[in-house]
């Protein structure tokens, strides 16, 4: 198995450093593979805001960087792992320009069977906020998503400090090398089940074949799925499955538009 860390953090220091923890751990528990690879040595350049990916196909970006040389990485990949130093109480500016070009993968998600999670390292506070963020980015894309961590680095550092670091970075990758050998599909929330319901439905019935989503969905088969990906739903959310599609149905016969997309 391949797993491929992003770091947003130009220095080799404390997120780095967790990063390369959290790869060691995760291979004494089974034959993985793992890069590390460090954002700011790649050429990243700043969103436009355009929408000639949303709206015509990403590969009409008038931005000509390493993109794509990054999307073969996670592409390549079985686990992929976002880490982040705390900047201003938020990510760092790298990792999310990163995230912004890939803003169009929000609209057609690639990154099903992949196993996610993410390590944010901070000085005193703001860090659950950022994980929360950076999970949420997971799920949006795709990934089968592990709760993050984070960890505090605020110098100087105490013995005792790293010992509980580290400690809460084995349990971390535990719970990520579990995930990652696992091969079935998690059964969708009833939440995620009608983000994706009134998503294509709306998709269906307001776009067309000069559309990137609309392409990309028919393509996957999803306008006659169940979900993105082949799951078993029990009876409960099968029948709520079909009354997200008929309220979208309903809400375009009656209104003339969804505002759903």
């Amino acid at each position: 198995m391949k797993v491929t860390a992003f770091v947003g953090s130009a220095q080799k220091r404390h997120t780095y450093h967790a990063t390369e923890l959290f790869l060691q751990k995760l291979q004494t528990l089974g034959e993985v593979d793992c890069e590390i690879v460090v954002l700011s040595d790649y050429n990243l350049k700043a969103c436009r805001g355009c929408r000639l990916c949303l709206d015509h196909g990403e590969e009409l970006c008038p931005l000509k960087d390493d993109r794509d040389l990054l999307f073969e990485k996670i592409r390549n990949s079985d686990g992929v792992v976002f880490s982040s130093p705390n900047y201003s109480f938020q990510v760092s500016g790298i990792l999310k320009v990163f995230l912004d070009r890939f803003g169009y993968m929000f609209h057609r998600p690639p990154f099903f069977g992949k196993t996610f999670t993410c390590i944010v390292t901070e000085g005193i506070y703001g860090g659950r906020k950022i994980l929360k963020y950076i999970n949420f980015i997971g799920y949006g894309l795709g990934f089968n998503t592990v709760k993050g961590s984070s960890i505090t680095t605020v110098e100087p550092i105490s013995d005792e400090r790293e010992k509980e670091n580290a400690g809460i970075l084995e349990k971390h990758s535990k719970k990520f090398y579990a995930r990652l050998i696992d091969n079935q599909y998690p059964v969708p929330s009833l939440f995620s089940l009608m983000m994706f319901r009134m998503a294509r439905s709306s998709m269906k019935i307001m776009l067309g074949e000069d559309s990137p989503d609309y392409r990309y969905y028919n393509g996957n088969g999803w306008f006659e799925s169940d979900y993105y990906y082949p799951v078993h739903l029990d009876p409960i959310k099968r029948m709520a499955g079909r009354l997200f599609d008929s309220r979208v149905s309903y809400v375009a016969r009656v209104k003339g538009k969804v505002g759903f997309i």
